[in-house]
């Protein structure tokens, strides 16, 4: 037996050098090894920032036209994806079927393992089909694959192609040649070996992440849901949330507590619409008006921000 019968030349199934006598390491090592890997993924990831730029523009583009952004993916890239389409909605205010995330093994497969799943490709291509997420051509449908060869991913792409939408695939190993010839976009944070070999729960994770992050934020900011650096199209579901939203029209509009809450419950909950009644003076169906002619952008109808800090 040579080195080549077992050597897999993904990145994410490599051995890591700095890592191979961990298993003989204390606590406090432990922790210093893996920091130090966890320490470059940033930079890795800013190494891909035009091509998650170009898949924040599809998104975006989509979304105008009453399209949607859908996740699919296995294991530890389909729990990602789930996480950042849940967390959409209370973040920007946006209805649940606007990002959405497929995993494999279905929802069952968010708390308990189902690795198995991964290999369906039967399963993957049906998740984009009516009776899964229905896609469209006006959707983008973003394939996480750490190793980028998950086969109910590859499946779900490709047939996400054939019914007309864009596709992305973010991958922290080599993309496959079809679907680096066939997918719109290709975000490729390689990392390197894992701390534990293949186990891409760690930094391809953590890249991946960090890419999901990006495109989401990026694509709501764009459409208007965000003024300067404040969530205004927030959802308030939770104390701590209604806190956010009164505090958000106190300092933007320099107003008390009571006046932020009475702005907000005249605006019926929405904080956006509350900061242009109280910045311009108006009632909800003007404020309404005000912002649909510019978008649902904030800075045209009442100027900036106050700055931070002020």
């Amino acid at each position: 037996m040579t080195n080549r019968d077992f050597h897999d030349p993904r990145a994410t199934e490599q051995r890591n050098p700095r890592s191979e006598r961990i298993d003989v390491a204390s606590s406090l090592e432990i922790v210093d090894i893996m920091n130090a890997e966890d320490a470059g993924v940033a930079g890795v990831v800013q190494g891909q920032r035009e091509q998650i730029a170009r898949a924040v523009d599809l998104i975006v583009a989509a979304f105008k036209v009453g399209g949607r952004l859908v996740y699919v993916g296995a294991g530890t890239s389909g729990r990602l994806g789930v996480l950042d389409a849940t967390e959409c909605p209370p973040t920007f205010g946006v209805p649940p079927t606007m990002v959405t995330g497929v995993i494999a093994g279905g929802y069952g497969a968010l708390v308990k393992s189902a690795e198995g799943a991964e290999d369906d490709v039967n399963a993957g291509a049906a998740a984009m089909d009516p009776g899964g997420a229905a896609v469209t051509n006006r959707d983008v449908v973003v394939g996480i694959a750490a190793s980028g060869t998950t086969p109910y991913v590859r499946a779900a792409l490709g047939r996400a192609q054939t019914l007309g939408a864009k596709t992305v695939l973010v991958t922290c190993a080599a993309a496959p040649k079809v679907l680096a010839e066939t997918c719109d976009v290709i975000v490729n944070p390689v990392v390197g070996p894992e701390v534990l070999t293949g186990s891409t729960r760690l930094k391809a994770g953590t890249a991946t992440k960090l890419v999901l992050n990006m495109l989401t934020t990026g694509a709501m900011i764009r459409l208007g849901k965000v003024y300067g650096n404040l969530m205004v199209d927030l959802v308030a579901l939770s104390a701590k949330l209604h806190d956010r939203g009164e505090r958000i029209v106190m300092e933007v509009c320099g107003v008390s507590r009571e006046e932020a809450r009475r702005a907000i419950a005249g605006a019926k909950g929405s904080v956006k619409l509350a900061i242009v009644m109280a910045r311009r003076k108006v009632d909800a169906d003007e404020a309404r008006r005000l912002l649909e002619s510019a978008n649902g952008f904030v800075r045209p109808v009442v100027g900036d921000p106050p700055p931070v800090g002020r």
